[in-house]
């Protein structure tokens, strides 16, 4: 059976906005030429079954039951016959086409006509299975399709307009209806509703949004009108994203899938030539053996020994365990990282956004040399204002009063450090102990549990502001849960103070921690963890920040929060969980697990009944019905058990 082709998910591009209505109407005719294809495959094998029926019931003489047969055969079998005759003219000989096709045409040869017949329809039973299967796998996939918007109410100076999502540019406001689709990501300014966010996350509780609040696209609004301020082009939004990462999901396929198409390639070629050597040699070398009787025993190799079970179920396997997990809110790039999940050594988790919340609070403000607290958080708030960093946002919360921009000049960012401004005239120092000690400024060691952010002025330290960040509620129970899993280091990363990253450490029962790195630095650390690794475990990091993408694109399998995530950690990211949830990662590393057991069980029970019937037929004990089932009966088989793998979410 080709699967290939058919396994593939191709989902339809963005319309272009010039030509959506053109493009509807070729979808239209598209979808027509292609329901009369399906009914015409289906008709063939309904008109075989029948003439098959009659001439197993009616017991003809030579030569119309040759002409019954006949003709049950040819609209049964002609779509097999056609394929091998082209995949012969492109050089493409061995393949369960030729396999199939030589195996009937030769049961005529040698006057078993019914079986010939039956081989074909039942091979038609397995396509049918198959297809089922396959547009199962697809549906669950393409059900993220339904969270692509039609339109777009965009607000102008003469009212509202409905446009297409891919006009309204940024800064353009939005109005969204109960019931509507949000279309592009943005803030809401106008408002307020319930979000359902299933689509994206797997979660069913609604989201509760107010001005101020972030809306995604491809949510709905529930029940109040919303005014959404565009802050991303559709071509980057959320649901432009997701539906890119479904598309190209199946295109990466696992060592598995790459194994299994490399042994078809040698397999095939291997058994036709054994066929032909049973069907020969034997008559050859013992006179007494009947040539006729040992053609039979070939043909019957060659029906059992088509290797469709595994060509189809294996692939099948791990694209419905990719649709499945993307209803929990797990999007998977592909086959070979649902693999790669399966063989975890250690886990490299980010600490601010990935096991905390990145919301942060000042819970301490201290100051120094003659300065007041208000002073101090005036200073502080004037000297990060023009950063978007959590940290400066709680900063600027805390001072509560207004920025006058004209007291700000010289403005430098200062990587991984802090900032450098003139604030009235006074050059200002606002970050790290590290800004300061390279500064020469002296300054106090605080051992605070939170980030430290240290105040200087002209040379002299002015006081310092505590930040705290607050645990995520699942990640202590995340650890724990991957512990029981079998990996064997759970270790953070994060570019935090020594003291905020072990306090948040012990409090999740991760033993070690890296603090105060760069993002160079993070890379590094992780190459030498990769180096101690157990043999080929994989190395996982999560993160979120525009500062892990370096980190994400290093490691074995990179996993990026997807709601809070930047777009570059989504982009570097191989795994993406959508609900911002740590233990997300632990139902999908054990999502893989259950992937790899139906694989395994496929590959044994195809290759074990496949190496019983092999060998029966070469004996002359299983007959030609018997290498029906060892090919479309395993296939059938191995193909339902693959479908479990679009339900191993709700176990997992």
């Amino acid at each position: 059976m080709s699967a290939k082709d058919s396994l593939l998910f191709k989902a339809p591009c963005c319309p272009d906005r010039a030509s959506a209505q053109g493009k509807k109407g070729g979808v239209e005719q598209d979808e027509k030429a292609l329901s009369r294809k399906r009914w015409l495959r289906r008709a063939g094998p309904s008109v075989g079954a029948a003439l098959f029926a009659v001439g197993m019931l009616a017991d003809f003489a030579y030569p119309y039951n040759l002409v019954i047969f006949l003709a049950a055969y040819l609209p049964a079998g002609g779509e097999v016959l056609f394929r091998a005759v082209k995949n012969i003219s492109v050089g493409q000989v061995f393949d369960e086409n030729f396999l199939m096709s030589v195996a009937t045409i030769g049961a005529f040869a040698v006057g078993e006509y019914p079986e010939g017949v039956a081989v074909m329809l039942f091979y038609q039973v397995g396509e049918a299975f198959q297809e089922i299967a396959v547009n199962r796998s697809r549906k669950s996939i393409s059900a993220l399709m339904d969270i692509r918007p039609d339109f777009a109410n965009l607000k102008t100076g003469n009212g509202v307009r409905r446009v297409t999502p891919e006009e309204v540019a940024v800064g353009d406001c939005i109005l969204v209806w109960p019931g509507e689709k949000v279309p592009l990501d943005g803030v809401v300014v106008e408002g307020r509703s319930a979000l359902d966010t299933s689509a994206l996350t797997g979660e069913a509780l609604p989201k509760d949004v107010a001005p101020g609040c972030g809306a995604l696209s491809g949510s709905i609004n529930k029940n109040g009108l919303l005014t959404i301020e565009v802050s991303r082009e559709f071509g980057e939004s959320t649901v432009s994203k997701i539906l890119d990462l479904a598309r190209n999901a199946a295109d990466r396929k696992s060592a598995t899938e790459h194994f299994i198409t490399k042994f078809a390639r040698y397999y095939t070629p291997a058994v036709v030539f054994a066929a032909f050597a049973l069907a020969f040699v034997p008559p050859l070398l013992a006179p007494e053996a009947q040539f006729a009787d040992w053609i039979n025993r070939a043909l019957v190799f060659l029906v059992a020994a088509c290797p469709c079970a595994l060509v189809i179920s294996i692939p099948l396997t791990f694209f419905a365990g990719i649709g499945g997990a993307s209803r929990s809110g797990i999007l998977i790039k592909g086959g070979n990282y649902l693999e790669a999940l399966t063989n975890v050594d250690t886990v490299v988790f980010d600490k601010t956004g990935t096991l905390t919340k990145g919301v942060f609070t000042v819970t301490r403000a201290e100051a120094l040399n003659g300065w007041t607290k208000d002073e101090l958080l005036c200073f502080a708030a004037h000297a990060e204002s023009h950063s978007t960093h959590p940290i400066a946002l709680s900063i600027q919360k805390a001072w509560g009063g207004g920025i006058d921009a004209q007291k700000i000049a010289e403005y430098e960012e200062i990587a991984g450090q802090g900032v450098r401004v003139r604030i009235d005239g006074k050059t200002a120092l606002a970050g790290s102990g590290g800004l300061l000690d390279a500064a020469t400024v002296a300054r106090p060691d605080i051992d605070a549990p939170g980030t430290v952010v240290y105040l200087a002025a002209d040379g002299m330290c002015a006081g310092y502001i505590v930040i705290s960040d607050e645990v995520r509620a699942d990640s202590r129970q995340a650890v724990r849960d991957l512990e029981s899993l079998g990996v064997r280091r759970i270790v953070m990363l994060t570019g935090d103070s020594r003291p905020a990253g072990e306090t948040t450490a012990r409090e999740l029962g991760i033993d070690a921690v890296y603090s105060e790195l760069l993002p160079h630095q993070k890379v590094e650390r992780l190459e030498a963890l990769a180096k101690s690794k157990v043999g080929r475990g994989k190395i996982v990091f999560v993160g979120d920040g525009i500062n892990d993408a370096p980190v994400l694109a290093r490691s074995d399998v990179g996993v990026a929060m997807g709601g809070v995530g930047s777009d570059a950690a989504i982009e570097a990211a191989d795994v993406v969980l959508m609900t911002d949830e740590p233990s997300k990662l632990v139902s999908a590393v054990r999502i893989a697990k259950k992937i790899r057991s139906v694989v395994r069980q496929n590959i044994v029970f195809a290759l074990g009944v496949k190496a019983v019937v092999l060998a029966l037929g070469a004996l002359g004990i299983a007959t030609m019905w018997a290498a029906v089932f060892g090919d479309v009966g395993v296939s059938v088989l191995a193909i339902c058990n693959a479908m479990r793998a679009l339900r191993i979410n709700r176990a997992a």
